[in-house]
């Protein structure tokens, strides 16, 4: 446990990192190259057949590679989706999805142990936040995934486990080492980032100069509700969120999708749909083409929350697409797996909790 500390965190360096990390143990800067290309294909130091036995040996020595180690893994019989349970080198535990498209094979990845948000529906959050993760933890989902389905991922979504821009330097790290072409080559325009609200994250991110797909959760159409289900929005309110929305779309030209989860009888309704409706041409009008994607929620124990049936989302989503808004129903991947985040993960926190008691 302690070497993961001592030693050098090499997945999470770029070439050029790579290339002073080479020179300070005594080796030509072009084995940084060979060395990014291996432990991006997930091969450990020992399998690096290209460089000497005495590099490996000094690697084992200075440097660690920190993939994650499935805990558990689960199958959907329906549909072949992947729900993983990854264990961490601290112990922690994250939790990734591997979906298949009929465009290609998407992950959704964790960018924290836990989460801070405090979003009323969700299950990452329940415990709070234990850490950031670094580059090469987000990366490492992406690489341990693809070794063990023997697939190779085309698309990322960073909609897992943690807020994206609360991690905001370690997830930029991750884009980049993600996208570069000696690597994964995963372009931006295949990868999605989901955030709750964080106003001056949207603002950095598009200066970043990564064309990537920005998801906005929304999921309520007044301040009032918003801030009940969704802390967030105390310090971000919807007005100044969607300002930013703009901002972001005029800034990269990059479609956003505002991500709303239905939940019965509180924000599903007709009424609640019109007052969507009023509150996207109030802020955002004709600036940008509006897209709501329509999530009925998954319900947890921990929450009195219903999904709402599919007949208030057909009404809900109709109301939408009248007033000149694209509605979609995000698609169910692995029901039978549970496949949306954080569930695992606090399963899991609550049997340790229990051991230790």
């Amino acid at each position: 446990m302690s070497e993961t500390v001592t030693k050098t965190d090499l997945l999470s360096m770029n070439v050029a990192e790579l290339e002073e990390f080479c020179r300070s143990i005594g080796e030509p800067k072009f084995r940084a190259g060979q060395i990014f290309k291996w432990m991006h294909a997930g091969v450990g130091f020992d399998g690096m057949s290209n460089i000497s036995k005495a590099l490996r040996e000094k690697l084992n020595e200075t440097a660690v590679l920190l993939y994650p180690e499935i805990a558990e893994k689960y199958v959907s019989a329906q549909d072949g989706t992947v729900k993983y349970l990854w264990e961490l080198s601290d112990g922690q535990n994250i939790e990734s999805v591997f979906m298949r498209y009929h465009h290609g094979n998407t992950i959704c990845i964790s960018t924290q142990a836990g989460c801070r948000m405090g979003c009323a529906f969700c299950a990452s959050t329940l415990g709070g936040k234990v850490r950031d993760l670094t580059p090469s933890e987000m990366l490492g989902q992406v690489i341990a995934a693809q070794r063990d389905m023997g697939e190779r991922i085309s698309g990322i979504v960073l909609m897992g486990i943690g807020e994206p821009l609360d991690n905001y330097d370690s997830v930029m790290k991750f884009l980049r080492l993600v996208g570069d072409e000696a690597g994964l080559n995963i372009g931006y325009r295949h990868i999605s980032l989901s955030t709750c609200g964080l106003v001056d994250g949207i603002d950095r991110l598009a200066e970043e100069g990564m064309p990537v797909t920005l998801s906005i959760s929304l999921h309520a159409p007044t301040d009032a509700l918003r801030s009940e289900i969704m802390p967030i929005n105390k310090k971000w309110n919807i007005a100044e969120l969607l300002s930013a929305s703009v901002r972001y779309f005029e800034k990269t030209g990059r479609r956003i999708s505002f991500e709303y989860t239905l939940i019965a009888g509180k924000n599903d309704t007709a009424e609640g749909a019109a007052q969507l409706v009023q509150t996207m041409k109030k802020y955002v009008g004709r600036k940008m083409p509006i897209h709501i994607n329509l999530i009925p929620v998954n319900p947890i124990k921990e929450r009195d929350f219903a999904s709402s049936d599919m007949g208030n989302v057909r009404r809900f989503a109709a109301i939408l697409e009248k007033n000149g808004m694209t509605a979609t129903v995000r698609r169910t991947l692995g029901p039978d797996i549970n496949a949306s985040c954080g569930q695992l993960r606090n399963r899991e926190n609550q049997i340790q909790k229990h051991i230790l008691t």
